[in-house]
């Protein structure tokens, strides 16, 4: 509003408007869209640097915050690698969740979800790395637990199906997926499986424990898991080779 007494003339502006527009000049972001960042930021750190190499300075400087706000949202180094974790988890999960609900062939996609859950990227294999080590043993314990609790059930979904179509015959589906699940883990691990000969054996009772675990008949899933084992340990030899 404009009032004109005399020689002045004085402008009555609305402290609600003032106020939108300020808000509007900052760049306010929510909790969610700060922490990705965050954790953006230091996933490039820890594959460029690596975990151990990198500190809390170098993430702050990299994601360019209040060092107030990092600390509000991770109170260390070792939080955040907990956070990484969780959100590599997720995105495991939203990708076997899509494999499991197409119209594929049941044993197609028991291959597909297996593969699904096979980390690939230069920020899934760092964090594995870091898992690995005995000073995050718990953190690595706590990573399986919580795989665990979702992929079993997504498992026993594609189960049920291969009973329903005569595919397989157990009546501890829940047992056999846990066993399968767990051992799966440790037969796409290369220091366990070695080479050539060995890993072949290896893979061939592997396939075999399957089958009898799931009533399956005797070399119905050795096309599958053999798939699998290819694209896993073949895709890690590549990346082995390419480092050299």
């Amino acid at each position: 509003m404009r009032i004109e007494t005399g020689y002045v003339i004085l402008y009555l502006t609305d402290r609600r408007s003032v106020g939108k527009e300020r808000k509007k000049m900052r760049t306010v972001k929510d909790a969610k869209e700060r922490r990705n960042e965050i954790l953006d930021a230091a996933e490039v750190l820890f594959v460029s640097k690596g975990y151990d190499n990198t500190t809390m300075k170098d993430i702050l400087e990299k994601v360019q915050i209040a060092k107030g706000t990092l600390y509000y949202h991770f109170k260390s180094k070792e939080d955040i690698l907990d956070a990484m974790v969780e959100r590599i988890e997720e995105r495991m999960k939203e990708k076997v969740k899509r494999v499991i609900n197409t119209k594929k062939p049941v044993l197609t996609r028991v291959t597909d979800a297996i593969l699904a859950m096979h980390v690939s990227s230069d920020i899934e294999l760092a964090m594995l790395e870091e898992m690995h080590k005995p000073q995050n043993a718990l953190l690595h314990q706590k990573s399986q637990e919580e795989t665990m609790k979702w992929i079993v059930p997504m498992m026993e979904t594609l189960v049920e199906e291969g009973i329903e179509e005569g595919i397989f015959a157990t009546k501890y589906k829940t047992t056999a997926v846990e066993m399968i699940m767990l051992y799966s883990n440790v037969m796409l691990d290369e220091e366990h499986m070695g080479e050539g000969e060995q890993a072949m054996q290896k893979m061939l009772g592997f396939i075999d424990s399957a089958e009898r675990l799931l009533g399956a008949k005797e070399g119905s899933m050795l096309p599958c898991i053999m798939q699998i084992f290819e694209k896993t340990m073949g895709g890690r030899k590549k990346d082995g080779e390419d480092k050299k």
